[in-house]
């Protein structure tokens, strides 16, 4: 049996690990945008990360806007989420019994949206939106489901119908295995389409689930009355407006988009920030429909791990930091510094680019800004191979830019000037190469 140093010593590259990887394990990765294929290369390995920056196993220093998919909005290793989790540890590693920090999660996420009555913690987002739409029939006692296409609520069957991230990475919106019966009762329309919303509600929906700003697609951002719209249509017809901020929720402010339109939902469901770097899901909203969850109500969701100890110390000291320090007007500066940067070496250059940039968050859409970006159609008009070329560029310049054109890129509290400047230089001459 090899001790952990002769594995290290055995698998010195990239390289070498991926091609072990792949013997072991499907694709050579355990979730599939990981593996690469989208921007014609392989993957690297990453040995640590701190602060803004990950590290090869080859030494190479990257300057991350992946950041774990989100999570990492105080970047990797904070040192205040760190210190949480090491005393909560000395504590012990789980209890699978009621704790404190689980009060404390659910007065903190309510103390910062205030429509949430109840809540719920999960192990992941994708078991978020699952109890979600199991919650919304049961309460409703509909069947119908309504999503938006290239809006990814996680690999739950009856969601991964027209869906974005990884699955529209590999070409695939829908999944194999995924039964012509799990997928009947979800209706998939065009986002952004407010005439589509209008005419396919009726009494027969449960509920309308949606990504506010679609960020697993690219950063997609709704068109002047569309939330409200679905909140109204919802309103009228009796069925649960759910919104999935797994991704947004307090990474574009402290109220998740409603901070930014207003908009209340019915249920909301989070993950990534709230975790704290840590696997974490949750569902809150109303508390009349929240009672409808077990022991209480006749909707089942349990878990061993939900609300586990270590995840709720490291979210909370996340979510509390973010509330002491409010970086938020910080963070939509960084991401106006990058857009500009991109958008002017687009116009000097004379290659169609639209930018779209909500405070911490921004994809780069290689399309004519006359035609512009608002739904999955949109999105698979872009010219993909040109953002696969900044990609490539980006990353043998020390920037690490999502490997997908259709994943969002984020940014960061440990994200310095310098790391901004740096990366303005390089998406300037990457899209100056181009």
């Amino acid at each position: 049996m090899k001790s952990s140093t002769s594995f290290h010593v055995s698998y010195a590259s990239s390289e070498a690990l991926f091609a072990g990887a792949q013997r072991l394990i499907p694709g050579g990765v355990n979730s599939p945008v990981r593996a690469f294929r989208q921007i014609g290369r392989l993957p690297f390995f990453t040995a640590s990360a701190k602060g803004c920056r990950l590290r090869t196993v080859e030494g190479a220093e990257l300057v991350d806007f992946v950041l774990a998919w989100g999570p990492a909005i105080h970047g990797h290793d904070d040192l205040d989420i760190r210190a949480a989790v090491v005393g909560a540890a000395a504590e012990g590693l789980g209890f699978g019994t009621c704790h404190p920090r689980e009060l404390r999660m659910a007065e903190l996420l309510q103390e910062c949206l205030p429509f949430i009555g109840k809540v719920r913690m999960t192990n992941s987002g994708t078991e978020a939106t699952m109890s979600a739409i199991r919650l919304a029939r049961g309460f409703t006692r509909r069947q119908r489901i309504i999503k938006f296409a290239g809006c990814f609520h996680g690999h739950v069957d009856a969601l991964l119908v027209k869906a974005g991230s990884g699955a529209l990475t590999f070409g695939h919106p829908d999944s194999a295995g995924v039964t012509p019966g799990a997928a009947a009762d979800t209706l998939v329309l065009p986002y952004n389409d407010v005439a589509a919303v209008e005419e396919s509600m009726d009494e027969s929906v449960a509920a309308i689930i949606v990504e506010p700003y679609p960020g697993n697609v690219g950063l997609l951002q709704p068109v002047a009355g569309f939330l409200e719209k679905l909140r109204e249509v919802c309103t009228r017809h009796g069925a649960v407006l759910i919104f999935d901020e797994v991704m947004t929720g307090f990474r574009l402010s402290l109220q998740g988009t409603m901070g930014l339109h207003g908009v209340r939902p019915d249920l909301v469901c989070l993950g990534k920030i709230i975790g704290g770097g840590l696997p974490v899901g949750a569902l809150g909203g109303r508390a009349e429909i929240m009672d409808q969850l077990a022991p209480l109500g006749p909707v089942y969701q349990a878990g061993t791990f939900c609300g586990h100890p270590l995840s709720l110390a490291a979210g909370i000291a996340a979510v509390e930091k973010l509330r002491r320090v409010d970086p938020y007007a910080r963070l939509a500066f960084a991401g106006g510094t990058l857009a500009a940067a991109a958008a002017g070496a687009a116009r000097a250059k004379g290659i169609p680019l639209q930018v779209h940039q909500c405070g911490s968050m921004f994809t780069l859409f290689f399309r004519e800004e006359e035609s512009p970006v608002r739904n999955l159609a949109d999105v698979l008009a872009c010219d993909a191979a040109r953002y696969q070329a900044v990609f490539r560029y980006a990353l043998e310049h020390g920037v690490f830019l999502p490997p997908s054109p259709y994943e969002s890129a984020f940014i960061s509290t440990a994200h310095d000037e310098a790391a901004i400047a740096q990366t303005a230089e390089v998406l300037d001459g990457a899209i100056r190469s181009l």
